[in-house]
C-alpha cells in the first residue's frame, strides 16, 4: 500500500480547487491488498463509534482482513487520501464528493445517513451586529472549501438574495476556522458538528440560519472504485456493522454522546447536542438522494466551482 504523502496530498488539494483533472494513480496505489482495510474518518460520527467498539476487525478477520484506521480534518482532505489510495473508505459530507468526481477520483458512493440540517450552520459572535444571511453582504466568511457547508453557503446566500460573490470566503480547516472566529478575523463562520455545537456551548456563537429548509446535509459513505470490485465481502461487512451501529444509536442518544466524548475530547454535553441532530439509518441510495447531489453538481459547475459538469449516477454503487 502506498503511505500517505503530505506533499503529494497538498498538491493534489491545489489540482482539485483549481479544477484541474488528477493525473493516472500508480499501480501501487491502486493495488491495495486484501488483507488491510483502511479506513479514513472525521472527527465525529458512526465510524468514530465504529472504531471505538472494535466490532468490525472482529468481523473481518474470518476473512482475513484486518482495519487501519486514519482521522481526517475534513471530508475534502479524506477523499483527497482516498483518491491517491491511502484510505479505501470513509464518511463525507455531500459536497465533497463533488470535488473529487470533478477532478478525477476513482470513486464510489457507497451509502448514505438520512438528512440532518439541523448538523450544519452559518455562526456569528453573540455581539455581532449581523442579524440575518443578508447582512452577510461584503462580509468574511470562513468556511472549509469543498465540504458540505460550501453548499450550505451558497444556498443560504441565493435564498437571501444573495450570490457568492458578494460575500469574501475564507478557505480554513475547522480549526483554524475556530481560531479566526474566536479572535474576530472573520464575521461569520460556516461549520458542522460536532465543531458547531462546541462553538454554541463554549464561545456562544449565535446562528444566522442552519440547513433546514435550505440543504440536506447528507452523509455518505464512499470507497475507492478499485478496491470495492475487489472486496465486496468487506464492502458489506463494513456496512451492515455500520447499520447495527444507527440502529442502536437512534435510540441511544445519551450513550452515544458518552461513547463518542471520551473519544473526540468534547464534554459530553456538546456532543449530546450534536448526537441529537445527525441522522440514523445507513442504507443505499436512492434516486431522490442521487438527484439532489445532481442538482449539487449542477449548481457549482454553474458557478464555476467545478470545471465541468459530473453526472452522478455514474459512480453510485449498485449494492452488488
Amino acid at each position: 500500500m502506498q503511505h500517505f504523502n503530505p506533499t503529494r496530498h497538498r498538491v493534489l488539494g491545489l489540482l482539485a480547487a483549481a479544477g484541474l483533472a488528477l493525473s493516472s494513480l500508480s499501480a501501487t496505489a491502486l493495488a491495495a491488498g486484501s488483507d488491510t482495510l483502511n479506513i479514513g474518518y472525521q472527527k465525529y460520527g458512526t465510524l468514530v463509534l465504529l472504531k471505538a467498539q472494535g466490532t468490525l476487525e472482529k468481523r473481518l478477520a474470518p476473512l482475513g482482513v484486518k482495519v487501519k484506521w486514519a482521522e481526517f480534518p475534513g471530508g475534502p482532505q479524506l477523499l483527497e487520501a482516498l483518491n491517491v489510495g491511502s484510505v479505501d473508505l470513509g464518511t463525507t459530507g455531500e459536497t465533497p464528493p463533488i470535488f473529487a468526481q470533478a477532478a478525477g477520483a476513482d470513486l464510489l458512493y457507497l451509502a448514505n445517513e438520512p438528512a440532518a440540517p439541523e448538523g450544519e450552520a452559518i455562526v456569528v459572535g453573540k455581539d455581532s451586529p449581523i442579524r440575518s444571511v443578508k447582512d452577510l453582504k461584503g462580509k468574511r466568511v470562513a468556511l472549509n472549501k469543498g465540504s458540505n457547508v460550501h453548499y450550505l453557503l451558497v444556498r443560504a446566500l441565493e435564498k437571501a438574495g444573495l450570490k457568492y460573490e458578494d460575500i469574501t470566503p475564507v478557505f480554513l480547516n475547522p480549526a483554524d476556522g475556530r481560531a479566526a472566529f474566536q479572535q474576530g478575523s472573520v464575521d461569520a463562520w460556516v461549520i458542522w458538528d460536532p465543531f458547531l455545537a462546541a462553538a454554541e456551548k463554549q464561545l456562544n456563537a449565535r446562528q444566522l440560519a442552519d440547513g433546514k429548509g435550505i440543504v440536506n446535509n447528507t452523509q455518505f459513505y464512499l470507497a475507492r472504485k478499485p478496491y470495492v470490485a475487489s472486496n465486496p465481502k468487506v464492502i458489506k461487512v463494513v456496512l451492515e456493522e455500520l447499520q447495527r451501529l444507527d440502529a442502536w444509536g437512534k435510540s441511544h442518544i445519551p450513550e452515544v454522546a458518552a461513547e463518542l466524548s471520551g473519544q473526540i475530547g468534547l464534554d459530553k454535553d456538546i456532543v449530546q447536542v450534536a448526537a441529537k441532530r445527525s441522522g440514523y439509518g445507513v442504507k443505499l441510495l436512492d434516486g431522490k438522494v442521487v438527484a439532489e447531489q445532481q442538482r449539487i453538481a449542477d449548481t457549482f459547475f454553474k458557478l464555476k466551482l467545478i470545471p465541468k459538469p459530473l453526472v452522478v449516477k455514474d459512480i453510485v454503487w449498485d449494492g452488488k
